[in-house]
């Protein structure tokens, strides 16, 4: 049994270029975005990797890169041989709250430059009205244990597009990370993260396709 998980973050969307907080809202992809996605596309069909059925957050960043990908792997979007797609907001990027939308060097104008990165880097400080790293995972991991886990233990190849935040904490599940790690953990934009299961659980390995 294969037990295979692979995570993708989207491709850089509009306003990862434009340097802006962006969360729940849902801006799309640049032509960067879009060839990054096309390109994890490519790896993951180069190292001979086939899925059975895939997850994505709400927003469409992350569903187009699902389908940007799935393109490049030649696996149709919908009808015969297209795959099911679960999409929830359980996956959907970390609540900026209200710096949603803001350029985070005005917010370090606004806020300090301090507090800017407490909000940002710290594991449990949430910004105003928004979520911290911890209250992320407090939605991502029940949605893993009840959803993602039992497909992937039970056989099936499981493909999961999704944000930096939402993947920061399932990495930390699953690399078994403390706080102080998993805030210093970097997920790139639109590189496969391959893990293989063991019949515990725990990962037996992990591959970077870049």
């Amino acid at each position: 049994m294969d037990r295979l998980l692979v995570l993708v973050r989207h491709g850089q969307s509009e306003w990862n270029l434009k340097n802006l907080f962006t969360g729940w809202k849902d801006p799309g992809l640049t032509e960067n975005g879009v060839a990054e996605a096309r390109k994890g596309g490519r790896l993951l069909k180069a190292a001979g990797l086939s899925f059975d059925i895939t997850y994505t957050s709400v927003l469409s960043r992350a569903q187009v890169t699902l389908d940007l990908m799935l393109e490049e792997m030649g696996v149709p979007l919908a009808g015969e041989g297209s795959l099911p797609r679960i999409a929830d907001a359980a996956l959907n990027e970390r609540d900026y709250g209200d710096l949603s939308g803001l350029n985070k060097d005005d917010a370090r104008k606004k806020w300090g430059e301090e507090q800017v990165h407490a909000w940002r880097r710290s594991y449990d400080t949430p910004p105003p009205g928004g979520e911290s790293l911890k209250d992320t995972g407090a939605r991502v991991w029940p949605y893993y244990l009840t959803h993602i886990l039992p497909d992937v233990m039970g056989g099936k190849r499981v493909l999961v597009s999704a944000h930096g935040n939402s993947l920061r904490s399932l990495a930390m599940v699953l690399d078994r990370l403390t706080p102080e790690e998993v805030v210093k953990l970097e997920i790139a934009t639109g590189v496969p993260l391959v893990y293989r299961l063991n019949a515990d659980t725990r990962v037996a390995s992990k591959i970077i396709l870049e």
